[in-house]
């Protein structure tokens, strides 16, 4: 297998070269999960970067400070920064939760990536599993596997 120009995901058996990237089609429109939701306006096969989580990179104390009022599109990224995807050209933000996601993130050292989990139809809402660590939110995706919260499965 050639080298990955980024971190093979833990969970899908593909990995893409830098120069492999391709546009993907998406759209934004009225989720059943929770407000607005990032729909598939293609097909698109398991393993492919879908689109980039993008925004601000500040520090962790930071983020505690913007989480506060309401924030909720700060993205953990690495030991010493989050994501801020607030800004209104990350169209990822609008990605909900669900407990049998279609996708993941995928952490980079500089980017992280939302990549399909399976293969994707086009009209398909996209979702990935937020991945908290306690019983705060409910959840509302309306899986046969939902577990009631908003959780990384380690905690179900």
């Amino acid at each position: 297998m050639a080298s990955c120009g980024w971190r093979k995901s833990a969970t899908t058996d593909v990995c893409q070269e830098k120069g492999d990237a391709v546009k993907i089609q998406v759209r934004v429109g009225p989720s059943r999960i929770a407000g607005q939701g990032l729909f598939a306006a293609q097909d698109i096969p398991k393993g492919t970067r879908i689109i980039q989580y993008i925004g601000a990179k500040i520090p962790k104390v930071e983020s505690a400070e913007r989480l506060a009022p309401g924030n909720a599109y700060i993205f953990a990224f690495n030991e010493r920064y989050d994501i801020d995807g607030k800004t209104l050209k990350n169209k990822a933000r609008y990605i909900n939760h669900s407990c049998e996601p279609n996708c993941e993130a995928v952490v980079t050292k500089r980017t992280i990536w939302i990549v399909a989990l399976r293969d994707i139809q086009a009209g398909e809402e996209l979702s990935y599993n937020y991945g908290l660590t306690a019983k705060q939110y409910w959840c509302h995706c309306g899986s046969q596997q939902c577990c009631g919260y908003i959780l990384d499965p380690a905690y179900w």
